[in-house]
């Protein structure tokens, strides 16, 4: 605060005295600080943050001091208070970030990591963290707090040393923290890092978590060899418990062992038999091996130990439901409705019971109840939707579908789309069209109604009108790289308008580079053009992300006119093997051969 020197003197003690009493304040938040034990510096809730005192607890005498503050200092600090208290905690943390600097009084350090760890701040931290270890250097709190943000920044180098001194000092640290940090790290890092824990194993071969990060990290590099005789040798001094047995059961898998895997799950089941991440892990992995029977006992133990374990009785229900016991899982997914656990996903898979015994208004009423917003929500409107229009009742399904978007345009879109989809999945395109066109009057220039209707055109192959939606989409869009690659591997299939075709899909690729579907057109241009070795290489790229039958079709033939036909033969023998009678496949291996010998009897 500034005073005038023109403010009248009853003022001015007026101001005195109301600084004085804020200054009792800040004392106060400091003693809190200094007197009570450390905080939790990596965890302070906001509600734990002193409240700022409005009355002294004792009358100020006339000329009270204020410590090693200054005037200035004490004045940022009560404004830090006022900004926490309005709750403009950022605001807080910056002013006692400043104030800790230029103090390095440990209760101000401590208020500032308080304020610095609410709002995440990370170069607050770290420097706050410095200051901390140069004002207190025996103590292992600071050394804690820049390890933990070190290891947040990816910073292994520096971690490292700063979790050493915390052993050094006495203090404990979780070296858990750094392995689950690291599951991104390329391997070169890893590796790096795994040198640079040797040392520390050296130096501290009682700590289990150090140990068992080691282990952690060498699995993470797919060093299972090392990492399971790394195990077995830290089994001497590591404590077992059933994190220990997850994560031997892991390497196990990793490695392909499953019947180890199982074997040591189960040992360790034995032994800690009321643990239930470990008995599910148990069942998840009989699930993996199809030993629905042994899952199912697994859950049913898990339930036993506690009713309300409702992930339990969720995943019992769904293992019932895979194996077709539908009266045991309708049961349990209605229990789990009835206690309000995973409602909406019950709804779902009770409704899909229901649909695969043929009970499908059962099936359509369950599905329609699954709740807008959640993850099975457009799913289940599909299903509804798919299975009323089976059933003959495509006024109610569209009714349906209206009323739950009423309100909602995106949401009424995206129900016109899929509701266009399926009728003409079920044989009634002409009701799809009416559909699109009614739609299209509602909400002219809708980029994906146009686009549904070019499906539509294709299916019936009107090329003008699906040509004239395209174009249209692309006025409107002209960025759209799905239109453009529709309508430019439409021109290079259906006409011989080669090089407008290629003009379009250059700008596609040129918008969306790397998609193998636009990839695939490109290649499919250049081919007809006669581009031949710039067509092998792009579809060649194609084929490497999507090696889907269509592709293989392509390159095939690209092949085939290359004159490289036992290649061309190659790729669609592969292709036949995971796609038997593909239609495409066939066409052209049929077509070209015949061409062959017809070339050949001339």
């Amino acid at each position: 605060m500034i005073f005038s020197r023109k403010q009248p003197l009853a003022e001015k003690a007026c101001a005195t005295e109301a600084f004085r009493l804020a200054a009792f304040a800040f004392f106060a938040v400091l003693t809190s600080c200094t007197s009570l034990p450390k905080p939790d510096i990596m965890a302070q809730p906001e509600s734990s943050l002193p409240e700022l005192v409005s009355e002294p607890a004792s009358e100020a005498e006339p000329n009270q001091e204020y410590g090693a503050f200054t005037e200035e200092q004490l004045y940022r600090a009560i404004v830090g208070e006022l900004e926490a208290n309005s709750g403009d905690i950022a605001a807080a943390g910056d002013s006692y970030l400043d104030l800790a600097l230029g103090t390095k009084d440990l209760g101000v350090i401590l208020r500032a990591v308080q304020f610095a760890s609410i709002a995440n701040d990370t170069n607050a931290l770290l420097q706050l963290g410095l200051v901390w270890a140069s004002v207190d250097p025996a103590d292992p709190q600071p050394q804690l707090l820049l390890a933990i943000e070190y290891l947040e920044a990816g910073a292994f180098d520096r971690a490292i040393p700063r979790m050493a001194r915390v052993l050094e000092l006495g203090g404990s640290i979780d070296f858990s923290a750094l392995s689950s940090r690291t599951g991104q790290l390329n391997p070169q890092s890893r590796a790096q890092l795994i040198r640079a824990l040797e040392p520390l194993l050296t130096q501290f071969p009682d700590d289990d978590s150090l140990a068992l990060a080691q282990v952690q990290l060498l699995a993470q590099s797919g060093e299972y060899d090392a990492a399971l005789t790394a195990l077995d040798t830290a089994r001497a001094q590591v404590t077992q418990t059933a994190g220990t047995v997850l994560l031997e059961t892991q390497i196990l898998q990793n490695m392909g062992r499953a019947d180890d895997a199982a074997r040591v799950m189960r040992a360790g089941v034995k032994v800690f038999d009321t643990d239930p991440i470990l008995r599910a892990s148990l069942a998840r992995l009989y699930i993996s091996q199809d030993k629905f029977d042994d899952a199912l006992e697994q859950y049913a133990i898990l339930i036993a130990q506690d009713a309300e374990n409702w992930e339990a009785v969720y995943a019992k229900a769904l293992v019932h439901l895979e194996i077709e016991e539908y009266g045991e899982a309708e049961s349990l997914f209605q229990r789990l409705i009835d206690s309000g656990e995973r409602v909406d996903e019950s709804r779902y898979y009770l409704a899909t019971s229901f649909e695969r015994q043929g009970q499908l208004e059962r099936a359509i009423d369950n599905y329609r109840l699954v709740s807008i917003g959640t993850n099975n929500f457009l799913g289940a409107q599909q299903q509804a939707t798919r299975l009323s229009i089976a059933l003959g009742a495509v006024d109610a399904a569209h009714d349906w579908l209206q009323r739950v978007s009423r309100g909602q345009p995106r949401l009424e879109v995206l129900f016109i789309n899929m509701e266009a989809q399926l009728l003409q999945q079920a044989g009634l395109p002409a009701k799809a069209k009416q559909l699109l066109d009614r739609s299209l009057n509602r909400y002219p220039g809708e980029v994906d109604l146009l686009f549904a209707r070019v499906i539509y055109f294709d299916s019936i192959k009107d090329l003008a009108s699906s040509e004239a939606d395209l174009r249209s989409i692309i006025a409107i869009k002209p960025d759209d790289a799905r239109a453009l690659n529709h309508l430019g591997y439409m021109l290079a299939d259906q006409t011989t308008r080669y090089e407008e075709a290629l003009t379009l899909l250059e700008s596609a690729i040129a918008l969306n580079p790397g998609d193998p579907a636009t990839t695939d057109s490109l290649a499919w241009a250049q081919y007809k053009l006669g581009r031949y070795e710039d067509a092998l290489q792009n579809i060649r790229r194609a084929f490497a992300v999507f090696p889907d039958p269509e592709v293989a079709s392509h390159m095939g033939e690209i092949l085939w006119m290359m004159g490289r036909r036992d290649e061309a033969l190659a790729v669609w023998q592969r292709a036949l093997e995971g796609a038997p009678d593909d239609p495409l496949v066939t066409e052209a291996m049929q077509r070209l051969q015949t061409q062959a010998s017809e070339d050949e009897s001339e």
